[in-house]
């Protein structure tokens, strides 16, 4: 299995979800304000057919290039909100409407957002568009 930085890591799924056309990502990191992982990465779509396909497509993704699976996965019965629980990063797929109601960002607004560009940065050699 190759090692990767749980910051890397975390920004390596945000291109997954980029390249794969997921809405308003958001990288957090939690690590100075909670013991249930060191980021969150948090994306929206307009489908449950969406939500669904993303959590897939890292969960495909992230075995393919690191032989990780997630420690846990949630997913409610109409895919308006899955999650993927990779230990030090935890991924947040939800519904647009989901996303507005549960307001993650706004509960963790003590968290460090990560910039677009820092996180693109930081996994350009993973975009699919080189």
């Amino acid at each position: 299995m190759k090692e990767v930085s749980s910051d890397k890591f975390a920004s390596i799924i945000a291109r997954v979800l980029d390249d794969k056309k997921a809405q308003e990502i958001k990288i957090l990191n939690i690590s100075n304000v909670s013991v249930l992982a060191d980021y969150f990465v948090i994306c929206s779509s307009e489908t449950g057919t969406q939500v669904k396909s993303l959590t897939g497509a890292v969960r495909e993704k992230i075995k393919e290039l690191f032989n990780r699976i997630p420690i846990g996965e949630e997913n409610d019965a109409k895919n308006r909100w899955n999650l993927l629980d990779y230990g030090d990063v935890i991924v947040h797929v939800l519904h647009k409407e989901e996303r507005e109601t549960y307001a993650l960002e706004r509960f963790w607004s003590h968290a460090y957002c990560v910039g677009e560009e820092e996180w693109k940065e930081k996994s350009k050699e993973y975009s699919i568009y080189k």
